[in-house]
């Protein structure tokens, strides 16, 4: 047995008992009257041998039943305990799913407090030292919560009142779930710190406590090692309608034409009917309604799979702005109703082409029909505004003619000949007489573009970093690739045009053309505006302590500064929506779109039996149970009993 609050207890029996005992000693206050004889007054008489001290005492019962009623009222307040389990004390791991399922609402209020209620639960059991043993110890527990990431919210500890402040500290994201990272910062923490090298200690291995609906992308990747798992699963529904998948794109030959695709999944067994509204800034566009299909119950050793519908939008518009998608039927996960996307202003391109005299290359990219193209000198691009050219650039695409620049600004740039410096591309050994042996032509760059006839008698070895996604190939060296550095598109063409036959092919245009689309439209305004929930927003090549303030769901006005290498680095992207980022300098704020766009955790159905490495755990049955019962109820029915008694007993001698 334990007591929760000891001193509580002490200090109202200090208090109450020696009232209590007093009242029987105060002496009570008589009238005189003159009476002719006593023997009718023997009662009275005997009531003043009573008021002698000592004899009030004795033969009390009502003074034993309030005595009784007292003790117990005293012995609640001390918050008895009693341990069901002995010996030494047991470490628990409570691993806790905050991801998007674990916000719907078919548990009121949400899945995820229904989570936090039952480890509450488990904590509130956790047995301490107990008054009557030396040798039993306290039982321990930490507290993690995870979602695509794993965060410890408190370290081992038997402090009751620290760990349930940890618990009610954890909050929803709109991320997915990924448990191995939590397991493995459960298994580094819960590892003793005597063990041995044969792995044994005198403590024994932690209990991992999950509770989480089982939708868990990784339960596959999970080596369980030293430890048990009970799996408490939470919620009840499976209905579900979420939007999956959304892309918001601009005509190549009619800027202002934009054309919306969205996927609508239904995660019920039955056919659901819901409107899909389009918004632009906020303002409803289109409203159309649908009918989505049920869900695919498994089969043939195939999972269930979602009912989907495709829907597309068409409309103009002429600015930038940001699209929202949002199917508007009611339902008990809110995070998946709608996605965004981040359109940028509709224009025609604006090149820079670097050169110290390439006509051919100047007429190809005019024929490219840019909206603006400027020719300049080496020497005038090292001398222009470098910092200010990557807060706000200037230029959508820019064209470096076998000339390696001083300083490489952030944008997209289309390099032929000579790498620049600082994209991690070196160029070797002189090759000759090289011939393209492999390209992809699916690949927007290199569509419509054949490569069979070109023929480079003079080219650099070309050795490239690891991520860079190569184009076309030479027998022995990548001959076009794409190399993304530090905010930065960089499209290289391994070798000077003026040493192939390729102006005499009409490829080449093609070539230029798709290059400036790609990396003018593609790269700068669809790729860098969506993100997934929990992906951090990221700018580079800003300057260094320049001010950044960020708003989205949930907050506003946020400030920060770039740090000593000019990137801004924003990781609280937690809840899907809107961010807003104004740079100072910046004439314009950036904007991202923070979507779910993620089936497995829009299918909230949860999973009664997971699966760890080949390892079925069914889900406990009930609530998290208790190891410790609390005595204080059942003493204060016995005081309120024992109250009852003493009432009765004094109302019959009052009649008597």
């Amino acid at each position: 047995m334990q007591w929760l609050t000891p001193i509580t207890g002490l200090i109202a029996a200090g208090v109450a008992v020696p009232l209590l005992v007093l009242l029987y000693f105060l002496k009570l206050k008589r009238r005189e009257e003159f009476v002719s004889s006593t023997l009718l007054w023997k009662r009275a008489v005997r009531d003043l041998q009573v008021n002698a001290p000592f004899q009030k005492l004795r033969r009390n019962i009502l003074l034993l039943l309030q005595l009784l009623a007292l003790t117990a009222v005293l012995f609640a307040l001390a918050g008895p305990i009693l341990s069901l389990t002995a010996g030494p004390g047991r470490r628990y791991v409570l691993l806790i799913d905050r991801s998007a399922s674990m916000s719907a609402k078919d548990i009121k209020p949400t899945r995820l407090d229904e989570a936090k209620k039952q480890a509450r639960q488990i904590v509130e059991s956790l047995r301490g030292r107990t008054t009557f043993s030396l040798q039993d110890t306290s039982d321990q527990a930490m507290v993690v919560a995870f979602d695509s990431r794993a965060k410890v919210m408190c370290n081992f500890t038997s402090d009751k009142r620290q760990l349930a402040a940890a618990i009610d500290s954890i909050r929803p994201t709109d991320g997915k779930s990924s448990l191995a990272e939590a397991v493995a910062v459960a298994q580094a923490f819960a590892q003793s710190p005597g063990e041995d090298a044969n792995n044994r200690s005198a403590t024994p291995p932690a209990t991992m406590e999950l509770f989480s609906d089982g939708r868990i992308g990784d339960l596959a990747q999970i080596l369980l090692a030293g430890g048990d798992l009970n799996y408490h699963c939470i919620g009840r529904s499976t209905e579900n309608v979420a939007i999956t998948a959304l892309q918001a794109r601009r005509s190549y030959e009619s800027p202002e034409q934009v054309d919306v695709f969205a996927t609508v999944s239904n995660f019920s067994p039955s056919s659901v009917r819901s409107d899909v509204q389009l918004s632009i800034d906020g303002n409803v566009r289109v409203v159309r309604s649908v009918t989505v299909p049920p869900r695919k119950p498994a089969a043939d050793n195939k999972p269930a799979t979602a009912g989907k519908v495709s829907i597309s939008f068409a409309l103009k518009h002429a600015g930038a702005g940001v699209i929202e998608v949002r199917q508007l039927r009611p339902d008990v996960l809110a995070c998946d109703d709608a996605a965004w996307a981040i359109l940028a202003p509709p224009k025609k391109l604006t090149v820079l082409l670097v050169t110290k005299g390439n006509s051919v290359l100047t007429s190809a990219l005019h024929a490219c029909s840019p909206a603006r193209m400027d020719v300049c000198m080496p020497a005038d691009f090292d001398a222009m505004d470098h910092a200010a050219m990557s807060i706000a650039p200037i230029y959508d695409v820019i064209v470096l003619d076998n000339y390696v620049p001083d300083a490489l600004p952030r944008g997209r740039y289309l390099v032929f000949g000579l790498p620049p410096r600082g994209i991690g591309v070196e160029a070797k050994d002189r090759l000759k007489n090289q011939v393209v042996v492999d390209w992809r032509q699916r690949h927007p760059v290199l569509q419509f573009v054949n490569l069979d006839n070109l023929f480079v008698s003079k080219c650099r070895r070309m050795l490239l970093p690891r991520d860079a996604e190569v184009l076309a190939e030479f027998p022995e060296t990548p001959a076009i690739a794409i190399v993304r550095r530090s905010g930065s598109a960089v499209l290289v063409v391994g070798f000077d045009v003026m040493e192939t036959n390729w102006p005499f092919e009409p490829g080449f245009v093609m070539f230029c053309y798709n290059a400036m689309h790609y990396l003018g439209l593609e790269i700068g305004q669809v790729r860098q505006g969506m993100l997934q929930a929990g992906r951090a927003i990221t700018l580079e090549g800003l300057p260094v302590e320049t001010d950044v303030e960020i708003s989205g769901p949930g907050f506003a006005g946020r400030k920060f500064k770039t740090d000593a290498t000019g990137v801004f680095r924003f990781p609280g992207t937690d809840r899907a929506g809107v961010y807003r980022v104004s740079i100072a300098g910046a004439n314009q704020p950036k904007h991202f779109a923070v979507n779910l766009l993620d089936a497995d955790e829009s299918d909230i159905e949860p999973v009664r039996e997971i699966v760890l490495s080949g390892q079925r755990i069914e889900a406990k049955k009930g609530p998290a149970g208790r190891s410790n019962v609390p005595i204080w109820p059942w003493l204060a029915m016995l005081a309120l009993a024992l109250v009852c008694l003493e009432w009765f007993v004094y109302n019959s001698k009052v009649r008597l």
